[in-house]
């Protein structure tokens, strides 16, 4: 058995998210998708956390149900806080198993300052470590898991605000954090060359501020969609694979300036240095420059820590791409509807499907266009510095 989640989104009530980010369509949108669990996101926001317990179900194992979609209480937060006179800013996604611990944790950072009703995705100003502390004092069966983790301004391992390695930022604490979510500009082959991460489950999941963009990002887990198997999935690397973006799709893979449209890779930068050579102003030090940085030879697979991952572009930019159409085009969401509903969901027509299908559903230019993909056959213009990149069959 296994189960596929994303749970790493937003609600409506988070910054800078889609107003349509409601259970319903949160349930609906997965359902389409192919996504077995979700995250019940921005737990802390004081009238997102009534919708949750006016609507979800406690099913068991600490997981919920609403509109025969499962759901786990998950939610991100934002530690800004000062540590070896550098100002840190690091996301953590954290999931717990009843809504009693949500009340307990929104108490603790009540009394901490924390505005909850401003943000979904609320600022707490204390150390990563005190917070991860705080959290298991509360209920040792809580997850802590540092988000996008490259992000450089909010990524633990970040060129911007972070730490050059999990025990920098956690101390004696950081052997209580189970895994690390790769983010949408590094995949699990770029994690792999740092050693500070070995023995960490590496997962992956959309950050979706909207529906689109659900499931762009997921891990497959051993097991059944629960939150006792999420926990044991979590603890023990029970992932039979990740799906990811190109993570030269991301907006920090390469090194850059966006104002100026300089773009970098890690050599580049090496060469040339991290200064703009059109304003001089100070390049955002993209994630594969920080990777090179940070890596070292290691070999996770003698010790089996690796796992298998597929590099995916989502359905509907291929059958915008196909219909020689803008992704926000009528006809191409109603082709993506169609094709998801005849086909079994974006999930299994994006890995599963055999060509003939895809032809008779989709048609021929579909068909060629995700077998491409499948096939790693693209063009590929790297993101940077808050631009998303580039993917396309060749």
């Amino acid at each position: 058995m296994s189960f596929i989640a994303d749970l790493h989104l937003h609600s409506r009530f988070a910054y800078a998210c889609s107003k349509s980010l409601n259970l319903t369509n949160m349930a609906a949108w997965a359902k389409v998708k192919g996504i077995n669990l979700l995250s019940g996101a921005d737990f802390t926001h004081p009238a997102w956390l009534a919708e949750l317990e006016d609507n979800l179900t406690p099913v068991a194992d600490g997981y919920f149900q609403f509109d025969d979609m499962k759901f786990v209480l998950g939610t991100e937060v934002s530690c800004v806080f000062s540590q070896g006179s550098h100002s840190r800013r690091v996301h953590m996604l954290l999931f717990v198993p009843t809504f009693d611990v949500v009340h307990r944790i929104r108490a603790m950072l009540e009394g901490l300052g924390s505005k909850l009703s401003g943000d979904g995705r609320p600022i707490v100003g204390i150390p990563a470590r005190e917070l991860a502390a705080r959290l298991f004092d509360i209920d040792e069966s809580c997850m802590l898991v540092p988000a996008h983790i490259w992000t450089p301004w909010y990524g633990l391992l970040g060129s911007k605000s972070g730490f050059n390695s999990l025990e920098e930022c956690f101390g004696d604490m950081a052997v209580h954090i189970p895994a690390v979510e790769t983010g949408l500009s590094s995949d699990p082959e770029m994690n792999w060359r740092v050693s500070g991460l070995k023995g960490k489950t590496i997962v992956s999941f959309s950050d979706a501020h909207s529906l689109p963009n659900m499931g762009r990002e997921l891990t497959v887990f051993e097991g059944n969609a629960s939150y006792h198997d999420l926990v044991a999935g979590l603890n023990g690397n029970l992932v039979e694979r990740t799906l990811e973006f190109f993570p030269e799709a991301g907006k920090y893979h390469f090194s850059g300036h966006r104002k100026c449209s300089v773009s970098q890779s890690a050599d580049e930068t090496a060469r040339f240095g991290n200064i703009c050579p059109e304003c001089g102003r100070p390049l955002t030090l993209g994630v594969v420059h920080r990777v090179q940085e940070l890596s070292s030879e290691t070999d996770w697979s003698e010790e089996g820590f690796n796992r298998p991952y597929t590099k995916l572009v989502p359905l509907i930019e291929l059958v915008a791409y196909s219909m020689g159409k803008g992704r926000t085009a009528k006809p191409v969401s109603s082709a993506y509807q169609r094709i998801c509903a005849e086909l079994g969901g974006e999930v299994k027509v994006l890995t599963q499907v055999g060509y003939d299908d895809l032809y008779q559903v989709g048609g021929e230019d579909l068909a060629e266009t995700v077998t491409k993909v499948r096939q790693g056959s693209v063009q590929i213009t790297a993101g940077f510095d808050g631009q998303y990149g580039v993917v396309q069959p060749e």
